[in-house]
């Protein structure tokens, strides 16, 4: 796994994802049979409960040994495997290509890695940016064998995109309509808010985490003195002196700011997760997200 490549799944990383699956608590109805055991009941070799039959169901699953002996119409259900649709949503605009590594480099790790993971338990991964068109589809992928196809889809996602996070979430949602586990990787950083944009996942009924990814420089900034500012992505200018009051204030505005999205996404159903740049992806992975219970 040569290049970049191997930035986004390193040896390492690979051997402790490969016992882990992702894992939702919604039911959905996948298009395919899978290697995951569903919550719903269906048909497969494994016998799961009993229940009454009600009109409409399939006469083929009644038991007929149990009609003989209790003279009542009686179904069969059996545990019933499901392949799960899992999609990875990239903030690729200009101000997620900062901190070393930048957000963006972060945030297309964590995707790599949830994504091998989808792929290994034969589920249908796609990943996606925000700048993307309704008219240009991700690949769905699955199956081991797309690994590398994912690896290289990823690694062409390049910071500069101009959409806003509410059209990117509208058209990666009218892109997508059907159900499944949605991970948003952004900073959240928009003038617009991104209050618009997470509504559409709820309208779209999705299993949605979202990851505020912030880099270390922001989240504790170490600066002071006379110090000029422009916008990466408006190019609007702002001068100020830092000072100890100053930095003190921007702690509690950054606060406020984490803490009003995590509450935001909780009140609606969707996990939040702050995550640093500096938070080796394999602990966000392997501790923080199965704490979370998106994989197990």
């Amino acid at each position: 796994m040569p290049g970049t490549q191997t930035e986004l799944l390193s040896p390492e990383l690979l051997a402790k994802l490969e016992r882990l699956e992702l894992v939702t608590r919604k039911i959905f109805r996948g298009r395919m049979k899978g290697e995951r055991r569903s919550k719903r009941k269906g048909q497969s070799v494994e016998f799961a409960d009993y229940r009454n039959y009600v009109a409409g169901d399939d006469l083929r699953q009644l038991d007929w040994n149990l009609y003989a002996r209790l003279d009542k119409l009686i179904i069969k259900l059996f545990l019933e495997e499901e392949d799960l649709h899992f999609y990875a949503l990239i903030d690729a605009s200009m101000s997620m290509d900062f901190g070393d590594p930048t957000k963006l480099q972060y945030a297309k790790q964590l995707a790599a890695a949830l994504g091998f993971i989808g792929l290994v338990r034969a589920d249908r991964v796609r990943i996606e940016s925000l700048g993307q068109k309704p008219s240009d589809r991700g690949p769905v992928l699955r199956g081991r064998a797309s690994v590398w196809r994912m690896l290289q889809h990823i690694d062409s996602i390049q910071p500069g995109e101009t959409a806003s996070l509410a059209t990117g979430v509208k058209n990666f949602c009218i892109r997508n309509p059907g159900k499944g586990i949605v991970l948003l990787m952004s900073d959240l950083m928009d003038k617009e808010g991104y209050e618009t944009a997470l509504r559409y996942f709820v309208s779209n009924e999705m299993d949605c985490y979202v990851i505020h990814t912030l880099s270390q420089e922001e989240l504790e900034p170490d600066v002071k003195g006379d110090l000029k500012l422009v916008d990466c992505e408006d190019n609007d200018e702002a001068e100020i002196t830092v000072s100890a009051p100053l930095l003190a204030r921007y702690q509690q505005t950054l606060s406020a700011f984490t803490r009003g999205a995590q509450e935001f996404c909780t009140r609606r159903g969707m996990h939040y997760m702050l995550a640093s740049n500096k938070l080796p992806v394999a602990d966000l992975v392997g501790q923080h997200l199965r704490r979370r219970g998106l994989v197990r």
